[in-house]
This record gives structure tokens, sequence and C-alpha cells, in this order.
């Protein structure tokens, strides 16, 4: 069910209504010690894709040249961003005299796969004879990362946005929205938790009660929508909540359409959300950084261990920090197709993958 709120104009805030899968694996002999992958000593040679994984329905498109037209009768996932709240490159390391980053030296060259802004997917879904952009969380760099990918990907309208959790990488670019619905469109429905809108009452008051708005200021119109644990639809599509721990107490949400499971804040899976991750054809999976896990997120060993357990087809970790290479990890991570024919691979900005919705 989902609980449509709209935008308040009149009413003030402080009288605001509220209406298994079986798995077993061997443990890789391969570890991070032995290809490198310790902090600030990752090598920096390319490493060139097999054919195999170039002819898997990637779209590769990091430098900006890629055909922005695609069959209108094809879904699409467009990865906005797959880094942290602060991006990569780190201007801290950019500027330390006396340590050179790789990953951050990396990230500042033209086309970088390392370059990383917030965490956001874009699903670009084709049903009913028309395509609509359904966007997963707005984070605080949502705007930069719509500067590069919207033009080069044919994109315009947001139809829709779906948010995970009330950090500022999930919902500080709320306010740029304002460019949509000032020049595009009339308004754009976001779903969002009753506790995530909780904060949003807070963060974005002006936002949530327009009344306070500045006779002639024009500010994002956005229609506010709760949405619970349990299915609800947008644009049509259908989407099931991940719940999870982002974090001890802290409750953020994946979410899955159609076989496609979107996680990319987590520290925890409750046991009742593994049955909603059977049969994924592929999973989006938070993985922070190469040698342990943090208090609110997946490091890359715990990730794996997740996918051996989960089983999806295809994953593509997001939300890397600048301790992962994008190179060096995946041709690590290769190596597990060959001895544990587990198909995982960094995802990056940019990335573009038809799917079937």
């Amino acid at each position: 069910m989902v609980q449509f709120l709209g935008a308040i104009r009149v009413t003030p805030l402080a009288s605001f209504a509220h209406p298994g899968h079986q798995f077993s694996y061997q443990s890789s002999s391969l570890s991070l010690s032995r290809i490198g992958l310790s902090p600030f000593s990752l090598s920096k040679n390319g490493f060139s894709l097999p054919k195999r994984i170039l002819q898997a329905s990637f779209i590769s498109n990091a430098s900006g040249n890629a055909d922005a037209e695609s069959p209108l009768d094809q879904s699409e996932i467009i990865f906005m961003g797959t880094g942290t709240s602060e991006g990569i490159p780190r201007l801290s390391c950019l500027t330390n005299p006396s340590k050179e980053c790789p990953v951050c030296s990396k990230a500042v060259e033209p086309g970088n796969k390392n370059r990383r802004l917030n965490t956001g997917l874009l699903i670009r879904y084709s049903g009913a004879g028309e395509r609509r952009n359904i966007l997963i969380d707005a984070g605080k760099f949502f705007y930069h990362s719509a500067l590069r990918w919207f033009p080069a990907f044919g994109l315009r309208t947001i139809d829709a946005v779906i948010i995970t959790h009330s950090h500022a990488d999930a919902i500080g670019g709320l306010d740029d929205l304002r460019d949509w619905t000032n020049n595009v469109q009339p308004h754009i429905p976001i779903y969002v938790a009753q506790r995530d809108f909780e904060v949003m009452k807070k963060t974005h008051y002006y936002l949530v009660d327009t009344s306070v708005v500045t006779t002639g200021a024009a500010v994002s119109e956005l229609q506010f929508n709760i949405i619970h644990e349990e299915p609800f639809t947008a644009c049509d599509l259908m989407f099931t909540p991940l719940p999870v721990w982002h974090g001890r107490g802290y409750r953020s949400l994946g979410f899955r359409f159609g076989n496609i499971c979107y996680i990319s804040d987590v520290s925890e899976i409750p046991e009742e959300t593994y049955p909603l991750l059977e049969d994924s054809e592929i999973l989006i999976l938070d993985a922070l950084r190469p040698d342990r896990s943090s208090s609110t997120h997946f490091g890359l060993q715990r990730a794996l261990d997740e996918v051996r357990k989960i089983q999806p087809k295809r994953t593509l970790f997001t939300g890397m920090m600048h301790l992962m290479d994008h190179d060096k990890v995946n041709e690590y991570l290769l190596k597990l197709m060959e001895t544990e024919g587990l198909d995982v691979q960094l995802s990056y900005d940019g990335l573009r993958i038809p799917v079937s919705l």
C-alpha cells in the first residue's frame, strides 16, 4: 500500500496528518594480500575484460561516447553513481603532499571508472507503450551525475524517485529536482518510508510544506507517497521493499523490481529478507572496502559471502570507497568465476545494462 501525502501548502507542519536457497561453497584460495589489495598499494596496471564479459549485455560508456539511443521497447538500468557519500576522488587525497592515493589519482583522469559519485540507480522502464524514468535515491551529488548521464543517454524526465533511506547521500539532491519541476514537468512523485519522511520534514521542510516558501521562489514540486515494507507500484512497475540494517538499529530499504535486487546500504540482512532475494537475475549489492566491513556497510569479503548464500545469476557491487581500485578488484573477482563459478564484478558510474522487466 502507498499512502499519498502530496505537498502541504497551508497546513503547518506541527499538525501534519499522517494518515532459501541451500548453499555450500569452498573458500577461495585467493586472498586480498596475494592480489595486492592493501590500502595504497594497488596496481596501476590496466585491466581489459575478456570477451565473455564484454558480451554479457554490458554497455560500457564511462568515456561518455556511448550511443544514447536504445530501442524504445527495451528496459535498462543505468548506474547514476557507485561511490560513497564523499565521492571519489577525495579532495584530501589529491591535496596530500606526503602520500599519493593511487585510486584517487586515477579518478581524476577523464573516463576513469574509479571516479564515483553517490550511489544511485535509474530504471528506464519500457511498459504500456511508453518509457518512464524511475530514480532510486537522489543524493547530494545527484545533479552532477545527471549533468553527465542525462544528456549522454537521451534522458529528460524523472517520473518517480524511490528513497532507500534518509542519509544525505540518498536525499541530499531533492532540492536540485527543481530544475525538472520548473522546466521539464509539473511535479515528481517521491516514494519514501514514514521514518525517512519524518527526517525530510526537518531537512527539507520547505519541500514538504511549501507554504513557508517566499512568494515567487520556485522550489521542487514533490508529491510524497508513504511506502511500507510491502510491495507497491510506481509508474506501473512493481517494487518489493527489501528491509536491511544499515548500522545498528538503523533500517534501510533495498528494492526488488522484476528479477533485479538492489541493496546499496547494508550491514546486515535480516533472515526474513532472504526469501525475497531468491531467483535473482541481477543482484546489486553494497561493498564498501576490500579489507573489512564497517559498522554500516558490507566489505568485499562479507559481500561475497552473501552472494554465495543468495546465489544470484550475476552480481554487481556498488558503494565502493577509494581503496577499491576498479580494475584490480575486478581482476580478482574474475578469478572467482574460474574457481567458484561466481559472476561478480564492480559496477561503475554510467554503467548501462539492458534488462527485462
